[in-house]
């Protein structure tokens, strides 16, 4: 059975939200006396309050067969970008992008893409233009995670949207990695780009949907 949980790094975002919700839920009961217009807007504040909720969902789901090699997706969204770039923060090389792009309705938990250990992190404030964007991938706040192992190193990027305003990483140089556990989440509508080796085997397309933990990216050679 796939289980669903809620993500511990977000209970606080989850009560503001709530406690804002029912604040204008008081207000409208108290002040709106037309019922044609008080009934529709208490529907759309609860509707509301039950998305901040449940866009918060952290999903449990089985990683598929593999080893030290594969490369699995770090969150669930639309492929959007499979290209050859250079890439200058840590590699300083070409490499191949892949790119996922998160909507609104994603699971936005992110997870490790492959075992191994975290040799390099860093945190960048920055802009939120809109995620699907080429250069929101350096201009907007983004993380970048480098996870190394006996196969290779790929580097992972979450990025923040117009409407995410913040990024929660796990990653730590010298953390141990699992792939599939989880290892963060950006919070309403964001990006993920991967950087990988030029010599492995991507087996994505752009258009795909991808599922945290379940879709294959690519395998290491």
């Amino acid at each position: 059975m796939k289980l669903i949980t809620i993500d511990k790094d977000s209970r606080g975002t989850i009560a503001t939200a709530w406690a804002v919700i029912f604040l204008i839920l008081g207000a409208v009961a108290f002040f709106v006396h037309n019922l044609f217009i008080a009934i529709p807007a208490i529907v759309i504040l609860l509707l509301f309050a039950f998305f901040v909720f449940w866009f918060h969902r952290v999903t449990d789901r089985p990683t598929p067969a593999g080893d030290g090699r594969t490369i699995t997706s770090v969150a669930d969204g639309k492929v959007v970008i499979i290209e050859k770039v250079y890439e200058k923060e840590y590699f300083k090389d070409e490499r191949i992008q892949v790119s996922v792009y998160m909507n609104f309705f994603d699971v936005h938990a992110n997870f490790w893409p492959m075992d191994g250990e975290v040799s390099y992190y860093k945190y960048h404030p920055g802009k939120y233009l809109l995620a699907f964007l080429p250069k929101a991938s350096e201009k907007n706040e983004h993380s970048s995670t480098v996870i190394r192992n006996e196969h290779g190193e790929i580097l992972f990027r979450q990025i923040a949207g117009t409407f995410a305003r913040r990024i929660v990483c796990y990653s730590q140089e010298g953390l141990r990695t699992e792939r599939g556990k989880q290892c963060g989440i950006i919070k309403f509508g964001s990006r993920i780009d991967m950087f990988l080796p030029l010599d492995c085997d991507v087996k994505v397309k752009v258009g795909e949907l991808t599922r945290n933990c379940e879709t294959i990216i690519a395998e290491l050679k």
